[in-house]
């Protein structure tokens, strides 16, 4: 092969993992944002993001001319009733995690999406009756023994890791589903869209009630929640193009990037504390992990890219 042929694969790869990085890290310093907003609870935050996630979506389908394309989705029955249930998944997901930071649980976020490659490994058993290989019966071990371990050391389960990452885990099965159909962006705009109705009716709710934040916010609170739209759909976008222009296991690799990073935030910035079993629990996984990464490696044919995270 010529230097003026792998020049552009080569341009590429590089632009690729640019991308897939970039998503990640949004991802990965997402509590930092919350740190920003007015006092908000989980659920209402959760709506405004919705709401603010399908106005950027709108504006993202008629800029880049996915308009049409959206149409299609839109009228195709079955598609609508699988991304109906996509968005209720999703939506149980992001108040979990809102919850999370937003409560001083940051920790147990970076745990339940540690675990979601090997919660999705268990799924593609139990649902899909995937056979696993050994070092994915190795992580999948691992990672119960670990929960076993946090619950024993905490004294409870660790429900908001577990609730993250089967949540997210099912949501990858119904996209799964829904396969090739439109684009991210479409799918992501219904999704939106399914949920925009009892947003609305719960922002009313609040407001004639215990008080909206962002109906009583001054302009600086608005515009942080209306820029919860963007940290939705542009990381999202970025890992798309990564998907397209690199490995499934290069991808599959640096989906970690995110966890690493709310952990490193969970003990340096909210200074959660980090007694020995939670340490436990955390290498366990950690070493559950890199079974799943060589597996990956190993035999990048064989896995199953899981679905981007939509997170926070």
């Amino acid at each position: 092969m010529s230097s003026s042929t792998t020049a552009p694969v080569r341009s590429e790869h590089s632009y690729g993992l640019i991308q897939g990085t970039s998503a990640y890290l949004i991802w990965g310093l997402l509590p930092v944002y919350f740190l920003l907003l007015p006092q908000i609870s989980a659920v209402e935050f959760v709506a405004v993001r919705v709401l603010f996630s399908l106005i950027f979506c709108i504006i993202l389908l008629a800029a880049t001319s996915q308009i049409r394309q959206f149409a299609a989705m839109f009228r195709d029955t079955k598609t609508m009733g699988q991304l109906a249930l996509a968005s209720i998944l999703i939506a149980a997901n992001w108040v979990l995690y809102a919850f999370a930071v937003l409560t001083g649980h940051v920790l147990e976020a970076s745990l339940g999406y540690f675990i979601n490659p090997i919660v999705a490994i268990l799924l593609g058993v139990l649902v899909l009756k995937e056979k696993l290989r050994p070092l994915q019966w190795a992580a999948v071990a691992l990672a119960t023994v670990a929960v076993i371990v946090l619950t024993v050391g905490l004294g409870r389960v660790p429900w908001i890791s577990l609730g993250l990452a089967f949540s997210f885990g099912f949501y990858g099965l119904v996209k799964n589903k829904v396969g090739s159909k439109g684009s991210a962006l479409g799918a992501l705009t219904i999704e939106t869209l399914w949920l925009t109705p009892l947003a609305i009716i719960f922002v009313i709710w609040l407001s004639q009630t215990s008080g909206s934040t962002l109906l009583n916010s001054n302009w600086a609170g608005i515009l942080l929640l209306a820029s919860s739209g963007i940290i939705t759909a542009v990381p999202l976008l970025l890992f798309g193009g990564a998907a397209r222009r690199l490995p499934l296991s290069t991808v599959g690799s640096l989906q970690f990037i995110a966890p690493l990073l709310q952990f490193i935030l969970g003990v340096l910035v909210f200074g959660e504390h980090m007694p020995f079993e939670r340490w436990m629990g955390f290498v366990l996984v950690w070493i559950a992990v890199i079974f799943v990464l060589v597996d990956m490696l190993r035999a990048p044919k064989a896995g199953r890219l899981p679905e981007p995270k939509k997170i926070g």
